[in-house]
């Protein structure tokens, strides 16, 4: 089917019943693809004009501040914990005192997680990113003038729900801004902020290590970034489905003409009715539903159950693999270990984050979500396994525990150098990436619940493994606690391969179709190929008219 809309030959009258027949069919074609679960031919067409101008990166970066200071504030505190030493009071910080500064930020995390996706319903993306803005700020010149560990604990929570409510919102305001085929490579920006946020705290900390007190400059700084896109969010465009929801189409247009800059206004008139027709049955559903029935239909639907489950299920596996540990304790495990800077060596850790980050930032969208995780996963259980083994033999003469001022082995302390780096780059390939396309598994009208719960399901996991992480090393020794991380990365990984769909290529609205029946491995592959074949017809169809 070759759509266009006018037909400059034909008289003015003409011309504007085929525009308008062409509408509705558009529309009518949409709304029982919708219904159906099959591809729309109509939208296929519209996604045609995709080119992207330096303006919408502009934007994305702008949102992307909120990655940076999600990683740079989850990171800094590795480093604080070494150098605070009797600044908070006591002479030493205990254990215990360190999983409570640690799990305050988690907590908030999971309570600001929760809410953010409900909240940014009703008052649209863009307000949350500023309400994160300011609760980052005032976190930070908290920690920064603190002089008691509770204080410490209560300025750490404050950071984690200004933590939590970026990382379900930023993904998701980049989602419904991003053209389809770049959709997961733009969320991915997101995740490279958050790593780059990660490499410039322990850059900080390493600075900072010998400087009286530095530990304040350190989590401080954090006051930078989030005053500047609190400047920035002025300029931000709202999300064009929100704006179209709200029946703002004329405001939605502006967006869209903004995002598309290279397509005609006929293109974005289109690609505006298209949205429209997609998302009509989200908008019916919103505004004849409560809140709490919407949030029923997480699991009275089968569509939304499932959606939830994978999103969740993602979310989980992310956290429960033990990553996060690195990031909080890993100065304080190398410095056990034997390394004399163990701030520097964590920043190996961190850059081999980024760097691989940056692999998943050219490579999501090609290669696909679910395949860049059946490929990286193994190599996650891998560098585990090794670490694991490698604990076993280095601690032998210790009772299989860390001791404080005890000389282990070098060459082991390398291997679990080594099997870290191993551990973190097929992370940082897959599993750190693809659960944060959380947005793209849900319908409009319960988007903003489910993200939140995805989002809080992470946090709440991150919580399980940061407040018993220290504790679990002494227990049940280094080797059995990274053992146990890495028999539920190979749990997590099996549910990849069962649960988890291939999203890349797919529409907002058309991801929602996968989940009609299963968890939909073979349907999304299906309507994938029938997209792809749609594209290949219209392309011919293109070139057969150049060529008359």
């Amino acid at each position: 089917m070759a759509w266009t809309l006018t037909d400059e030959k034909a008289p003015a009258s003409q011309t504007a019943q085929k525009s308008d027949k062409n509408s509705r069919d558009a529309f009518y074609d949409i709304a029982q693809s919708v219904a159906t679960g099959e591809i729309s031919e109509y939208a296929v067409v519209a996604e045609g004009e995709e080119r992207t101008t330096w303006f919408v990166w502009l934007l994305v970066c702008c949102c992307t501040i909120s990655g940076l200071l999600f990683g740079y504030d989850t990171g800094v505190i590795s480093g604080a914990l070494v150098t605070i030493k009797g600044d908070l009071g006591p002479s030493q910080l205990s254990n215990g005192q360190k999983e409570f500064i640690t799990s305050a930020t988690t907590l908030g995390a999971l309570l600001g997680g929760l809410v953010a996706g409900a909240m940014s319903d009703w008052t649209g993306r863009r307000p949350i990113l500023g309400i994160a803005d300011l609760l980052f700020i005032g976190g930070a010149l908290g920690q920064a003038v603190c002089h008691t560990v509770w204080s410490m604990i209560g300025c750490r929570f404050l950071i984690g729900l200004g933590v939590g409510l970026a990382s379900c919102i930023a993904p998701l305001y980049i989602q419904e801004l991003s053209p389809t085929r770049l959709r997961g490579r733009m969320v991915v920006l997101n995740v490279v902020m958050i790593t780059l946020g990660q490499v410039i705290a322990y850059g900080t900390d390493a600075g900072f290590e010998n400087v009286k007190e530095g530990w304040r400059w350190m989590v401080g700084l954090g006051t930078v970034p989030a005053a500047l896109q609190l400047g920035l969010l002025v300029f931000l465009p709202e999300s064009p489905r929100i704006l179209v929801r709200r029946g703002r189409m004329e405001t939605a247009r502006k967006v869209l003409s903004v995002v598309y800059g290279a397509a005609t206004p006929e293109q974005v008139d289109l690609k505006l009715k298209v949205l429209h027709a997609a998302v009509q049955q989200s908008i019916e559903i919103a505004n004849s539903t409560t809140f709490f029935e919407r949030f029923g239909s997480m699991i009275s639907i089968p569509v939304n159950r499932r959606a939830l489950i994978v999103g969740c299920g993602m979310q989980a596996f992310q956290q429960l693999c033990g990553f996060n540990t690195l990031m909080y304790y890993s100065a304080s495990l190398f410095q056990e270990i034997g390394f004399n800077q163990p701030t520097a060596v964590g920043l190996i850790i961190s850059g081999t984050n980024f760097l691989f980050t940056l692999f998943a930032l050219k490579y999501i969208d090609m290669i696909g979500r679910r395949r860049i995780m059946a490929f990286s996963a193994p190599g996650m259980i891998f560098g585990l396994t090794l670490a694991a083994i490698a604990f076993h033999y280095m601690t032998r003469d210790t009772g299989g525990n860390l001791v404080t001022g005890a000389h282990y082995s070098q060459a082991w302390s390398a291997i679990v150098l080594l099997s870290m780096i191993i551990f973190v780059a097929s992370y940082a390939t897959g599993l750190g990436n693809v659960p944060w396309q959380q947005g793209e598994l849900f319908g409009l009208e319960v988007r903003g619940i489910g993200t939140s719960l995805s989002t809080a399901t992470n946090w709440a996991a991150n919580l399980i493994i940061n407040s018993t992480y220290l504790s679990l090393m002494a227990k049940i020794t280094p080797s059995g606690a990274f053992g146990l991380y890495g028999g539920l990365c190979l749990l997590g990984w099996l549910f990849c391969l069962f649960c988890f769909p291939e999203t890349a290529g797919l529409s907002l609205e058309e991801v929602r179709s996968v989940f009609k029946n299963g968890f939909g491995i073979q349907e999304s592959e299906r309507l994938r190929e029938v997209k792809r074949q749609i594209k290949e017809r219209e392309k011919a169809k293109e070139m057969q008219v150049r060529e008359e």
